[in-house]
């Protein structure tokens, strides 16, 4: 019981803190008109819808205090679920109440928090308390978020964690179905005509999709598809070769500016062709790379970090100075970037972008996925997880990671091409420390290491904000919380990665060969 109370407390301090956090954002605000909106979009203008939303989503954060607070297995588990989720949510639902008391206090004697709190408006403060008086607001907060409270305590016990869903599990991946089932899907998988055929439908979707979309939603995963193709190539340098690099936008700066320069009619009028300038694009960027790389890539951990850190924002400030204006194009970038012709037809729309992207990104997944299940991928791996072992069983480690340096550019310089191109522009503004940031974060969030994780870790973090444009003020913050959540409850990603049967293979032929012939 005394841990249960000592996890209540530490809860109800938790999200009581979040929660006035929100407030303070205005998050509360724009969450309860997220909610309205997904549930009758008719009334999501009005103060009765904006005041249902605000309800559910307060209603939310109890419910979530409750899940959390009663989380421990202990024995007796209802009793002590509901003794923690109502310590939880009473502790919380008194703060907050006497939070939202302030707030409505203030309102009423005409104080306006906007000068020292932009995101605080006078209708926030209202809506805190409802509307209503500040005395019986509070009391309507604090009793919804012990009831919500009490309530995701009981489900807690009583459906996530009861006894009979895991004894139902168990039961059922104990069965001969679910036996059959995991059979089949095996021998599925390992047929080559079914693999064959869902790569068939795979292509289909692909082609078809495009065309479907739309100009502002074929930019929009347009765009997922660069940062696919940058979280492929970090991946091989952080994923695989485990070498923590921040300057990885470096890379994509140099792609882009060698293609736009190379390509646009100002500032020197080369204008080449569209293959041969992207191929250059990625020439250089390997070429960069193995400049920085060859004095640092002994470094390890922060040290390496700190530096490629220093080379990125190096890049960007050269591009950006006067001093390279009539090289670079300056602060005002290069435009009129041109598109690529096929038999001397232009090939520019967003249709054929989108076509072009995806190309891109499945040629390189299957390069990437080739040497990941190669002896290449395995030394990375192995360096990755203890340099020093890995030199001990052959494994020159400073060419391997040069190696893994180089490719990671190179498909970075790509990147930075077709984002030139497609958009007809590039400028230092587009190459700035928060690429790096993003990409890291698609791959951590995704799973290090894993493909399937990188495309889900684009789409969620790249393609979903579109989906809430809502949010898009408090971009950094959800990154800053999703990273934690995962940390705390999938720090491996969405999709890790798999280790290679290797023990499985090798044991079925020495099998074999044990075999009388």
């Amino acid at each position: 019981m005394t841990r249960n109370i000592s996890n209540a407390l530490h809860s109800a301090i938790i999200f009581i803190v979040v929660t006035i956090f929100l407030f303070l954002i205005g998050f509360t605000t724009t969450g309860s008109e997220l909610i309205i909106k997904a549930l009758s979009p008719s009334i999501a203008k009005t103060s009765e819808g904006l005041e249902i939303g605000f309800t559910i989503f307060i209603s939310l954060i109890g419910f979530i205090i409750g899940l959390v607070a009663s989380k421990r297995e202990e024995p007796d588990t209802l009793g002590r679920n509901l003794v923690a989720g109502t310590i939880a949510g009473l502790i919380s639902g008194v703060v907050i109440g006497l939070f939202g008391f302030l707030m409505g206090t203030l309102i009423e004697n005409g104080i306006d928090l906007r000068g020292y709190l932009q995101s605080v408006s006078p209708d926030s403060m209202r809506k805190i308390v409802f509307d209503q008086p500040p005395n019986i607001g509070a009391l309507r907060l604090g009793g919804i978020i012990l009831l919500s409270s009490i309530f995701g305590s009981f489900i807690n016990s009583t459906v996530i964690r009861a006894e009979w869903r895991k004894s139902l599990s168990t039961s059922v991946s104990e069965s001969s179905t679910a036996d059959s089932v995991r059979k089949t899907a095996s021998k599925l998988g390992a047929n080559q005509g079914f693999r064959m055929a869902m790569m068939a439908v795979l292509a289909a979707i692909l082609i078809i999709l495009p065309q479907q979309w739309g100009s502002y939603w074929n930019f929009v995963m347009g765009t997922v598809g660069i940062y696919i193709l940058l979280g492929i190539g970090v991946n091989l340098i952080i994923g695989l070769a485990g070498q923590l690099i921040l300057g990885y936008v470096a890379f994509f700066a140099i792609g882009a500016y060698t293609f736009a320069l190379l390509t646009a009619p100002a500032p020197h009028n080369l204008q080449w062709n569209f293959w041969i300038a992207v191929g250059l694009a990625m020439i250089s960027a390997t070429i960069g790379s193995l400049f920085i790389g060859l004095p640092i890539l002994n470094l390890r951990g922060d040290y390496l970090a700190i530096v490629t850190l220093g080379f990125g924002e190096i890049i960007r400030i050269l591009v950006k100075s006067d001093l390279l204006t009539k090289f670079t194009g300056g602060p005002r970038g290069v435009r009129d970037i041109p598109g690529p012709t096929i038999f001397g037809q232009s090939f520019s729309s967003d249709v054929d972008y989108m076509y072009l992207i995806i190309a891109a990104v499945v040629v390189t997944a299957f390069v990437a996925n080739r040497l990941q299940n190669s002896a290449t991928g395995r030394a990375w791996v192995a360096i990755r997880e203890d340099e020093t072992v890995s030199k001990t069983t052959g494994v020159n480690s400073f060419a391997y990671k040069l190696l893994a340096f180089a490719l990671s550019a190179a498909i970075a310089g790509l990147a930075g091409a077709l984002f030139a191109s497609r958009n007809q522009f590039t400028g230092p503004d587009d190459h700035v420390l928060m690429v790096s940031i993003n990409v890291l974060c698609l791959l951590i969030v995704g799973g290090m290491g894993s493909l399937p994780g990188i495309l889900l870790g684009a789409f969620t973090l790249k393609g979903l904000p579109e989906l809430l444009r809502e949010l898009e003020n408090y971009r950094l913050l959800i990154f800053g919380a999703l990273l934690v959540v995962m940390m705390l409850i999938r720090p491996e990603g969405l999709w890790p990665a798999t280790r290679p049967k290797l023990e499985e293979k090798g044991k079925s032929i020495e099998a074999q060969k044990g075999e009388p012939t």
